[in-house]
């Protein structure tokens, strides 16, 4: 997701259209991550403060060299970089010993101390500078540290410049050592400017962007005044067994890389939606350069749904339901993408989030062996019931997060997609049900009816529609997408400590209460209200 909630796009650090080298080795001796760079120039330094500063945002980063070898350089492109401000005024700390500055909401909005302990004489100093217990938003970056002894916080990243043997004024020796994680993502962050030299030219500026639930991050990058989204998604682990020999993101059919996103992508830009074009890839790498569709949103600058603009992307699904489905997209590294089914496995486990998270949270207990059967015995009852619905390609987050406006397009360009990795084939019904019950945003009954009104409308005139049956399935999917985000909100809070999710829960609790009206989730019903009562929560 980038298309909303972003800071305004800037160019952060200008430099010199230079690059760097880069090796890499694993220091045994303390049992930690080196990488051994160098730098020919200033430029190419400032550049390295630029990309370390994309992958460290907290914690405490000690800066060690000579006199002049570049540290101040390192730290003030740092400061820059989280401050998002190129022209910020960074002086030295030699004799104020510490300068203190706050990162731009982007990178985090944490507070910055940079310390210079060159005329320090007293390690004692550093606790009364703040520098013995950060705290955990804070990112600390010391030069001089050893005049600090040992009442400096330990570091997470330690940097050490020197200049090469070879005489030459502006040549840079660095070697990064640290904690294994911080050192890692130091190094993916070396590896995307990599990536972008390679594909797209020497000195893109880039800047993070809010990213969404996932493991993926965006990037606005930069060059000669174009403007393009990096996508960074290394391929992530499996998570543990959980059935059938199984991890969850299995069974659900999560993206698990990047080419789940360029497969779909394919075959959404063959039916005509309009989704950002690939400039290049490396699927293996989990790196994509794409196109920024903008910024317009579907929503007001109060977060309400711009009605008009909600009719227009239910148009959109209206006229790709009415295109036969493609499952299978080949890849420019000649493999096959394959768009899996929306099977019932995928759908009772997501379901399950609501048995998992949100149950133990409002009944301060885990459920209760009947208490599942039950649940699951209704559930299998609602699939079953979806065996004859109408299956086409569900892109799975059609909301307005994930929807971009694009005034100055015709038709359904105006209607921009930008997530869609995790696409499945479903019921049609679902992609409707995620956008009129927006899970970030309040849509009312009136808009959500006029909405369905509208899709069946344009299906109707399209023929060969069974508007009966579609009805039956928007209820199940809806209700289907508000039990597993009950779930799943409470999880990113529990488990990811992420609690802004929480301030959805009336939203959804609301969304499923009106779902509930339809008599094929009679049961459902009884059994939910018999657990939370009316409100949805006990």
């Amino acid at each position: 997701m980038w298309g909303s909630d972003t800071e305004p796009v800037s160019p952060t650090i200008s430099f010199p259209l230079e690059t760097f080298t880069v090796s890499r080795e694993v220091v045994s001796d303390l049992q930690q991550t080196g990488l051994h760079l160098s730098t020919a120039s200033e430029g190419e330094t400032i550049q390295l403060g630029c990309d370390i500063a994309m992958a460290i945002s907290s914690g405490v980063i000690h800066l060690r060299g000579d006199l002049g070898s570049g540290k101040s350089v390192l730290a003030r492109a740092m400061i820059r970089q989280l401050c998002n401000d190129a022209a910020l005024d960074v002086p030295s700390p030699t004799f104020s010993l510490v300068q203190i500055y706050t990162a731009s909401p982007g990178n985090g909005g944490g507070e910055i101390v940079h310390a210079d302990l060159y005329r320090v004489t007293d390690p004692s100093e550093c606790g009364e500078l703040g520098l013995t217990s950060p705290e955990q938003d804070m990112l600390a970056i010391v030069e001089w540290p050893q005049n600090g002894g040992n009442e400096l916080a330990p570091p997470d990243v330690e940097i050490t410049i020197a200049e090469p043997l070879n005489g030459e004024p502006e040549h840079r020796s660095i070697e990064i050592t640290g904690k294994a994680e911080a050192v890692a993502a130091i190094n993916r962050s070396l590896a995307i400017r990599s990536f972008l030299d390679a594909h797209w030219g020497k000195g893109v500026l880039r800047t993070r962007l809010q990213g969404d639930a996932s493991t993926r991050s965006y990037e606005t990058v930069v060059r000669d005044g174009e403007v393009r989204i990096l996508m960074n998604a290394p391929r992530q682990p499996d998570g543990p067994v959980i059935r059938d020999g199984k991890p969850y993101s299995q069974i659900a059919h999560l993206a698990e890389d990047v080419s789940a996103f360029a497969g779909v992508a394919a075959i959404l830009e063959k039916a005509g939606l309009a989704v950002p074009h690939l400039y290049a890839s490396d699927l293996d790498a989990g790196l994509i350069l794409l196109e920024n569709l903008g910024k317009g949103l579907i929503i007001d600058e109060a977060r309400k749904p711009i009605p008009e603009r909600y009719l227009a992307s239910a148009a959109v699904l209206s006229a790709f339901h009415q295109k036969a489905v493609v499952t299978d997209q080949r890849l420019e590294n000649g493999t096959v993408h394959h768009v899996p089914a929306y099977d019932r496995e995928a759908m009772l486990i997501e379901a399950e989030l609501l048995i998992d998270w949100y149950l133990p949270r409002f009944r301060g207990r885990p459920a209760t062996a009947p208490e599942r059967n039950e649940f699951q015995a209704i559930w299998n009852a609602l699939i079953d019931r979806l065996q004859s619905s109408e299956k086409r390609l569900c892109m799975r987050d059609f909301h307005s997060p994930n929807i971009i406006w694009r005034d100055d397009r015709q038709g359904s360009d105006r209607v921009g997609l930008i997530d869609f990795q995790d696409a499945v084939v479903g019921p049609s019904a679902y992609d409707l049900a995620s956008l009129a019950q927006d899970a970030r945003v309040d849509v009312d009954v009136a808009l959500e009816t006029e909405l369905l009104e509208h899709y069946c409308r344009l299906r109707r005139a399209g023929g060969d529609f069974d508007e009966t049956t579609f009805r039956q399935d928007y209820a199940i999917m809806a209700a289907q997408r508000s039990t597993k985000i009950l779930g799943i909100f409470v999880r990113l809070d529990e488990r990811d400590g992420k609690p802004g999710y929480l301030r959805h829960l009336p939203r959804l609790q609301d969304y499923l209460a009106r779902s509930f009206v339809h008599p094929v989730l009679a049961d459902y019903r009884q059994w939910f209200e018999g657990m939370f009562g009316k409100t949805g929560s006990a």
